[in-house]
């Protein structure tokens, strides 16, 4: 049984907040290591929670309107469309409603855990998430809070397109073969991590488009930011194509544990809250 929009609201707030939490530390190294100033002197291993307060505030709700897109989105395509056509074309629409909600959040995020931020390549140590939120403000106003969102939004698509399909397969291929009618909150965590490893070692180099573009302190009305190809060739050109993985390893370890706890906790949590 589907389960409703309040339901699914819930438990991916619930699930969102437990996952970004949970693996922070891991998320603060890696971006630490797409930095272009370089992980020692984005801050090393030094504060790594710093900027969890912005993933307090918007993780939740990234994640419970991700789910609620997604679950309505799926039983509409469903009957129409092949199944991994229907699941990769409602995750792509889910995320995009998902990145409208995280984005500012991401921004803040990355800002204050590699120290950057304002205009003019002006560099700090953000004490706080709204140290760095009052510091992008300041610097660029609403649409700052915005900057990297066509490059969030183009690594998340690819994403979601190969997790989410892997992740409903793997479900029903492991449901058979334990013939079983469904796979229960256990079960759907192992499918996520193996759907979530994949997905993520795979748009790594989008992860640090994504990275590089929050963390470009040019002023994007005066034509000085690069368009998304233009960044990855200059990548590629001047530090070599290793630069387009650079996090690869904590990246994978972290969405695969963490794609896990994400939809471990999702499907736990539908049972929590629908009291089935």
């Amino acid at each position: 049984m589907s389960p409703t929009f309040a339901e699914s609201l819930i438990a991916g707030g619930i699930s969102g907040t437990s996952v970004d939490l949970l693996f922070y530390p891991i998320d603060t190294v890696k971006t630490r290591l797409q930095s272009a100033q370089g992980f020692t002197r984005a801050g090393g291993f030094k504060g790594i929670y710093k900027g969890v307060g912005s993933v307090v505030v918007g993780s939740g709700p990234g994640a419970a309107a991700f789910f609620a897109a997604y679950e309505r989105l799926k039983r509409v395509l469903a009957p129409s469309l092949p199944a991994p056509i229907a699941h990769m074309l409602a995750a792509s629409s889910a995320e995009v409603a998902a990145c409208i909600v995280r984005v500012p959040t991401e921004v803040v995020k990355s800002r204050a855990q590699t120290g950057v931020h304002g205009h003019g390549g002006g560099k700090g140590i953000a004490s706080a998430s709204f140290a760095a939120a009052r510091a992008v403000f300041q610097a660029d106003g609403l649409r700052g809070f915005y900057r990297g969102f066509g490059s969030t939004v183009v690594r998340e698509i690819p994403f979601t397109s190969i997790q989410f399909p892997l992740y409903e397969f793997f479900k029903l291929r492991l449901a058979r073969y334990l013939h079983k009618p469904s796979v229960g909150a256990h079960e759907a965590a192992l499918c996520g991590s193996v759907a979530g490893g994949i997905a993520g070692a795979v748009t790594t180099p989008l992860d640090v488009l994504k990275t590089r573009t929050m963390l470009d302190m040019r002023d994007p009305t005066k034509g000085e930011v690069p368009s998304l190809w233009n960044r990855f060739v200059q990548i590629r050109a001047t530090e070599g194509t290793r630069a387009l993985f650079a996090g690869v390893l904590p990246r994978t370890l972290w969405i695969s544990a963490g794609g896990a706890v994400f939809l471990g906790a999702y499907e736990w949590a539908l049972i929590l809250v629908s009291g089935s």
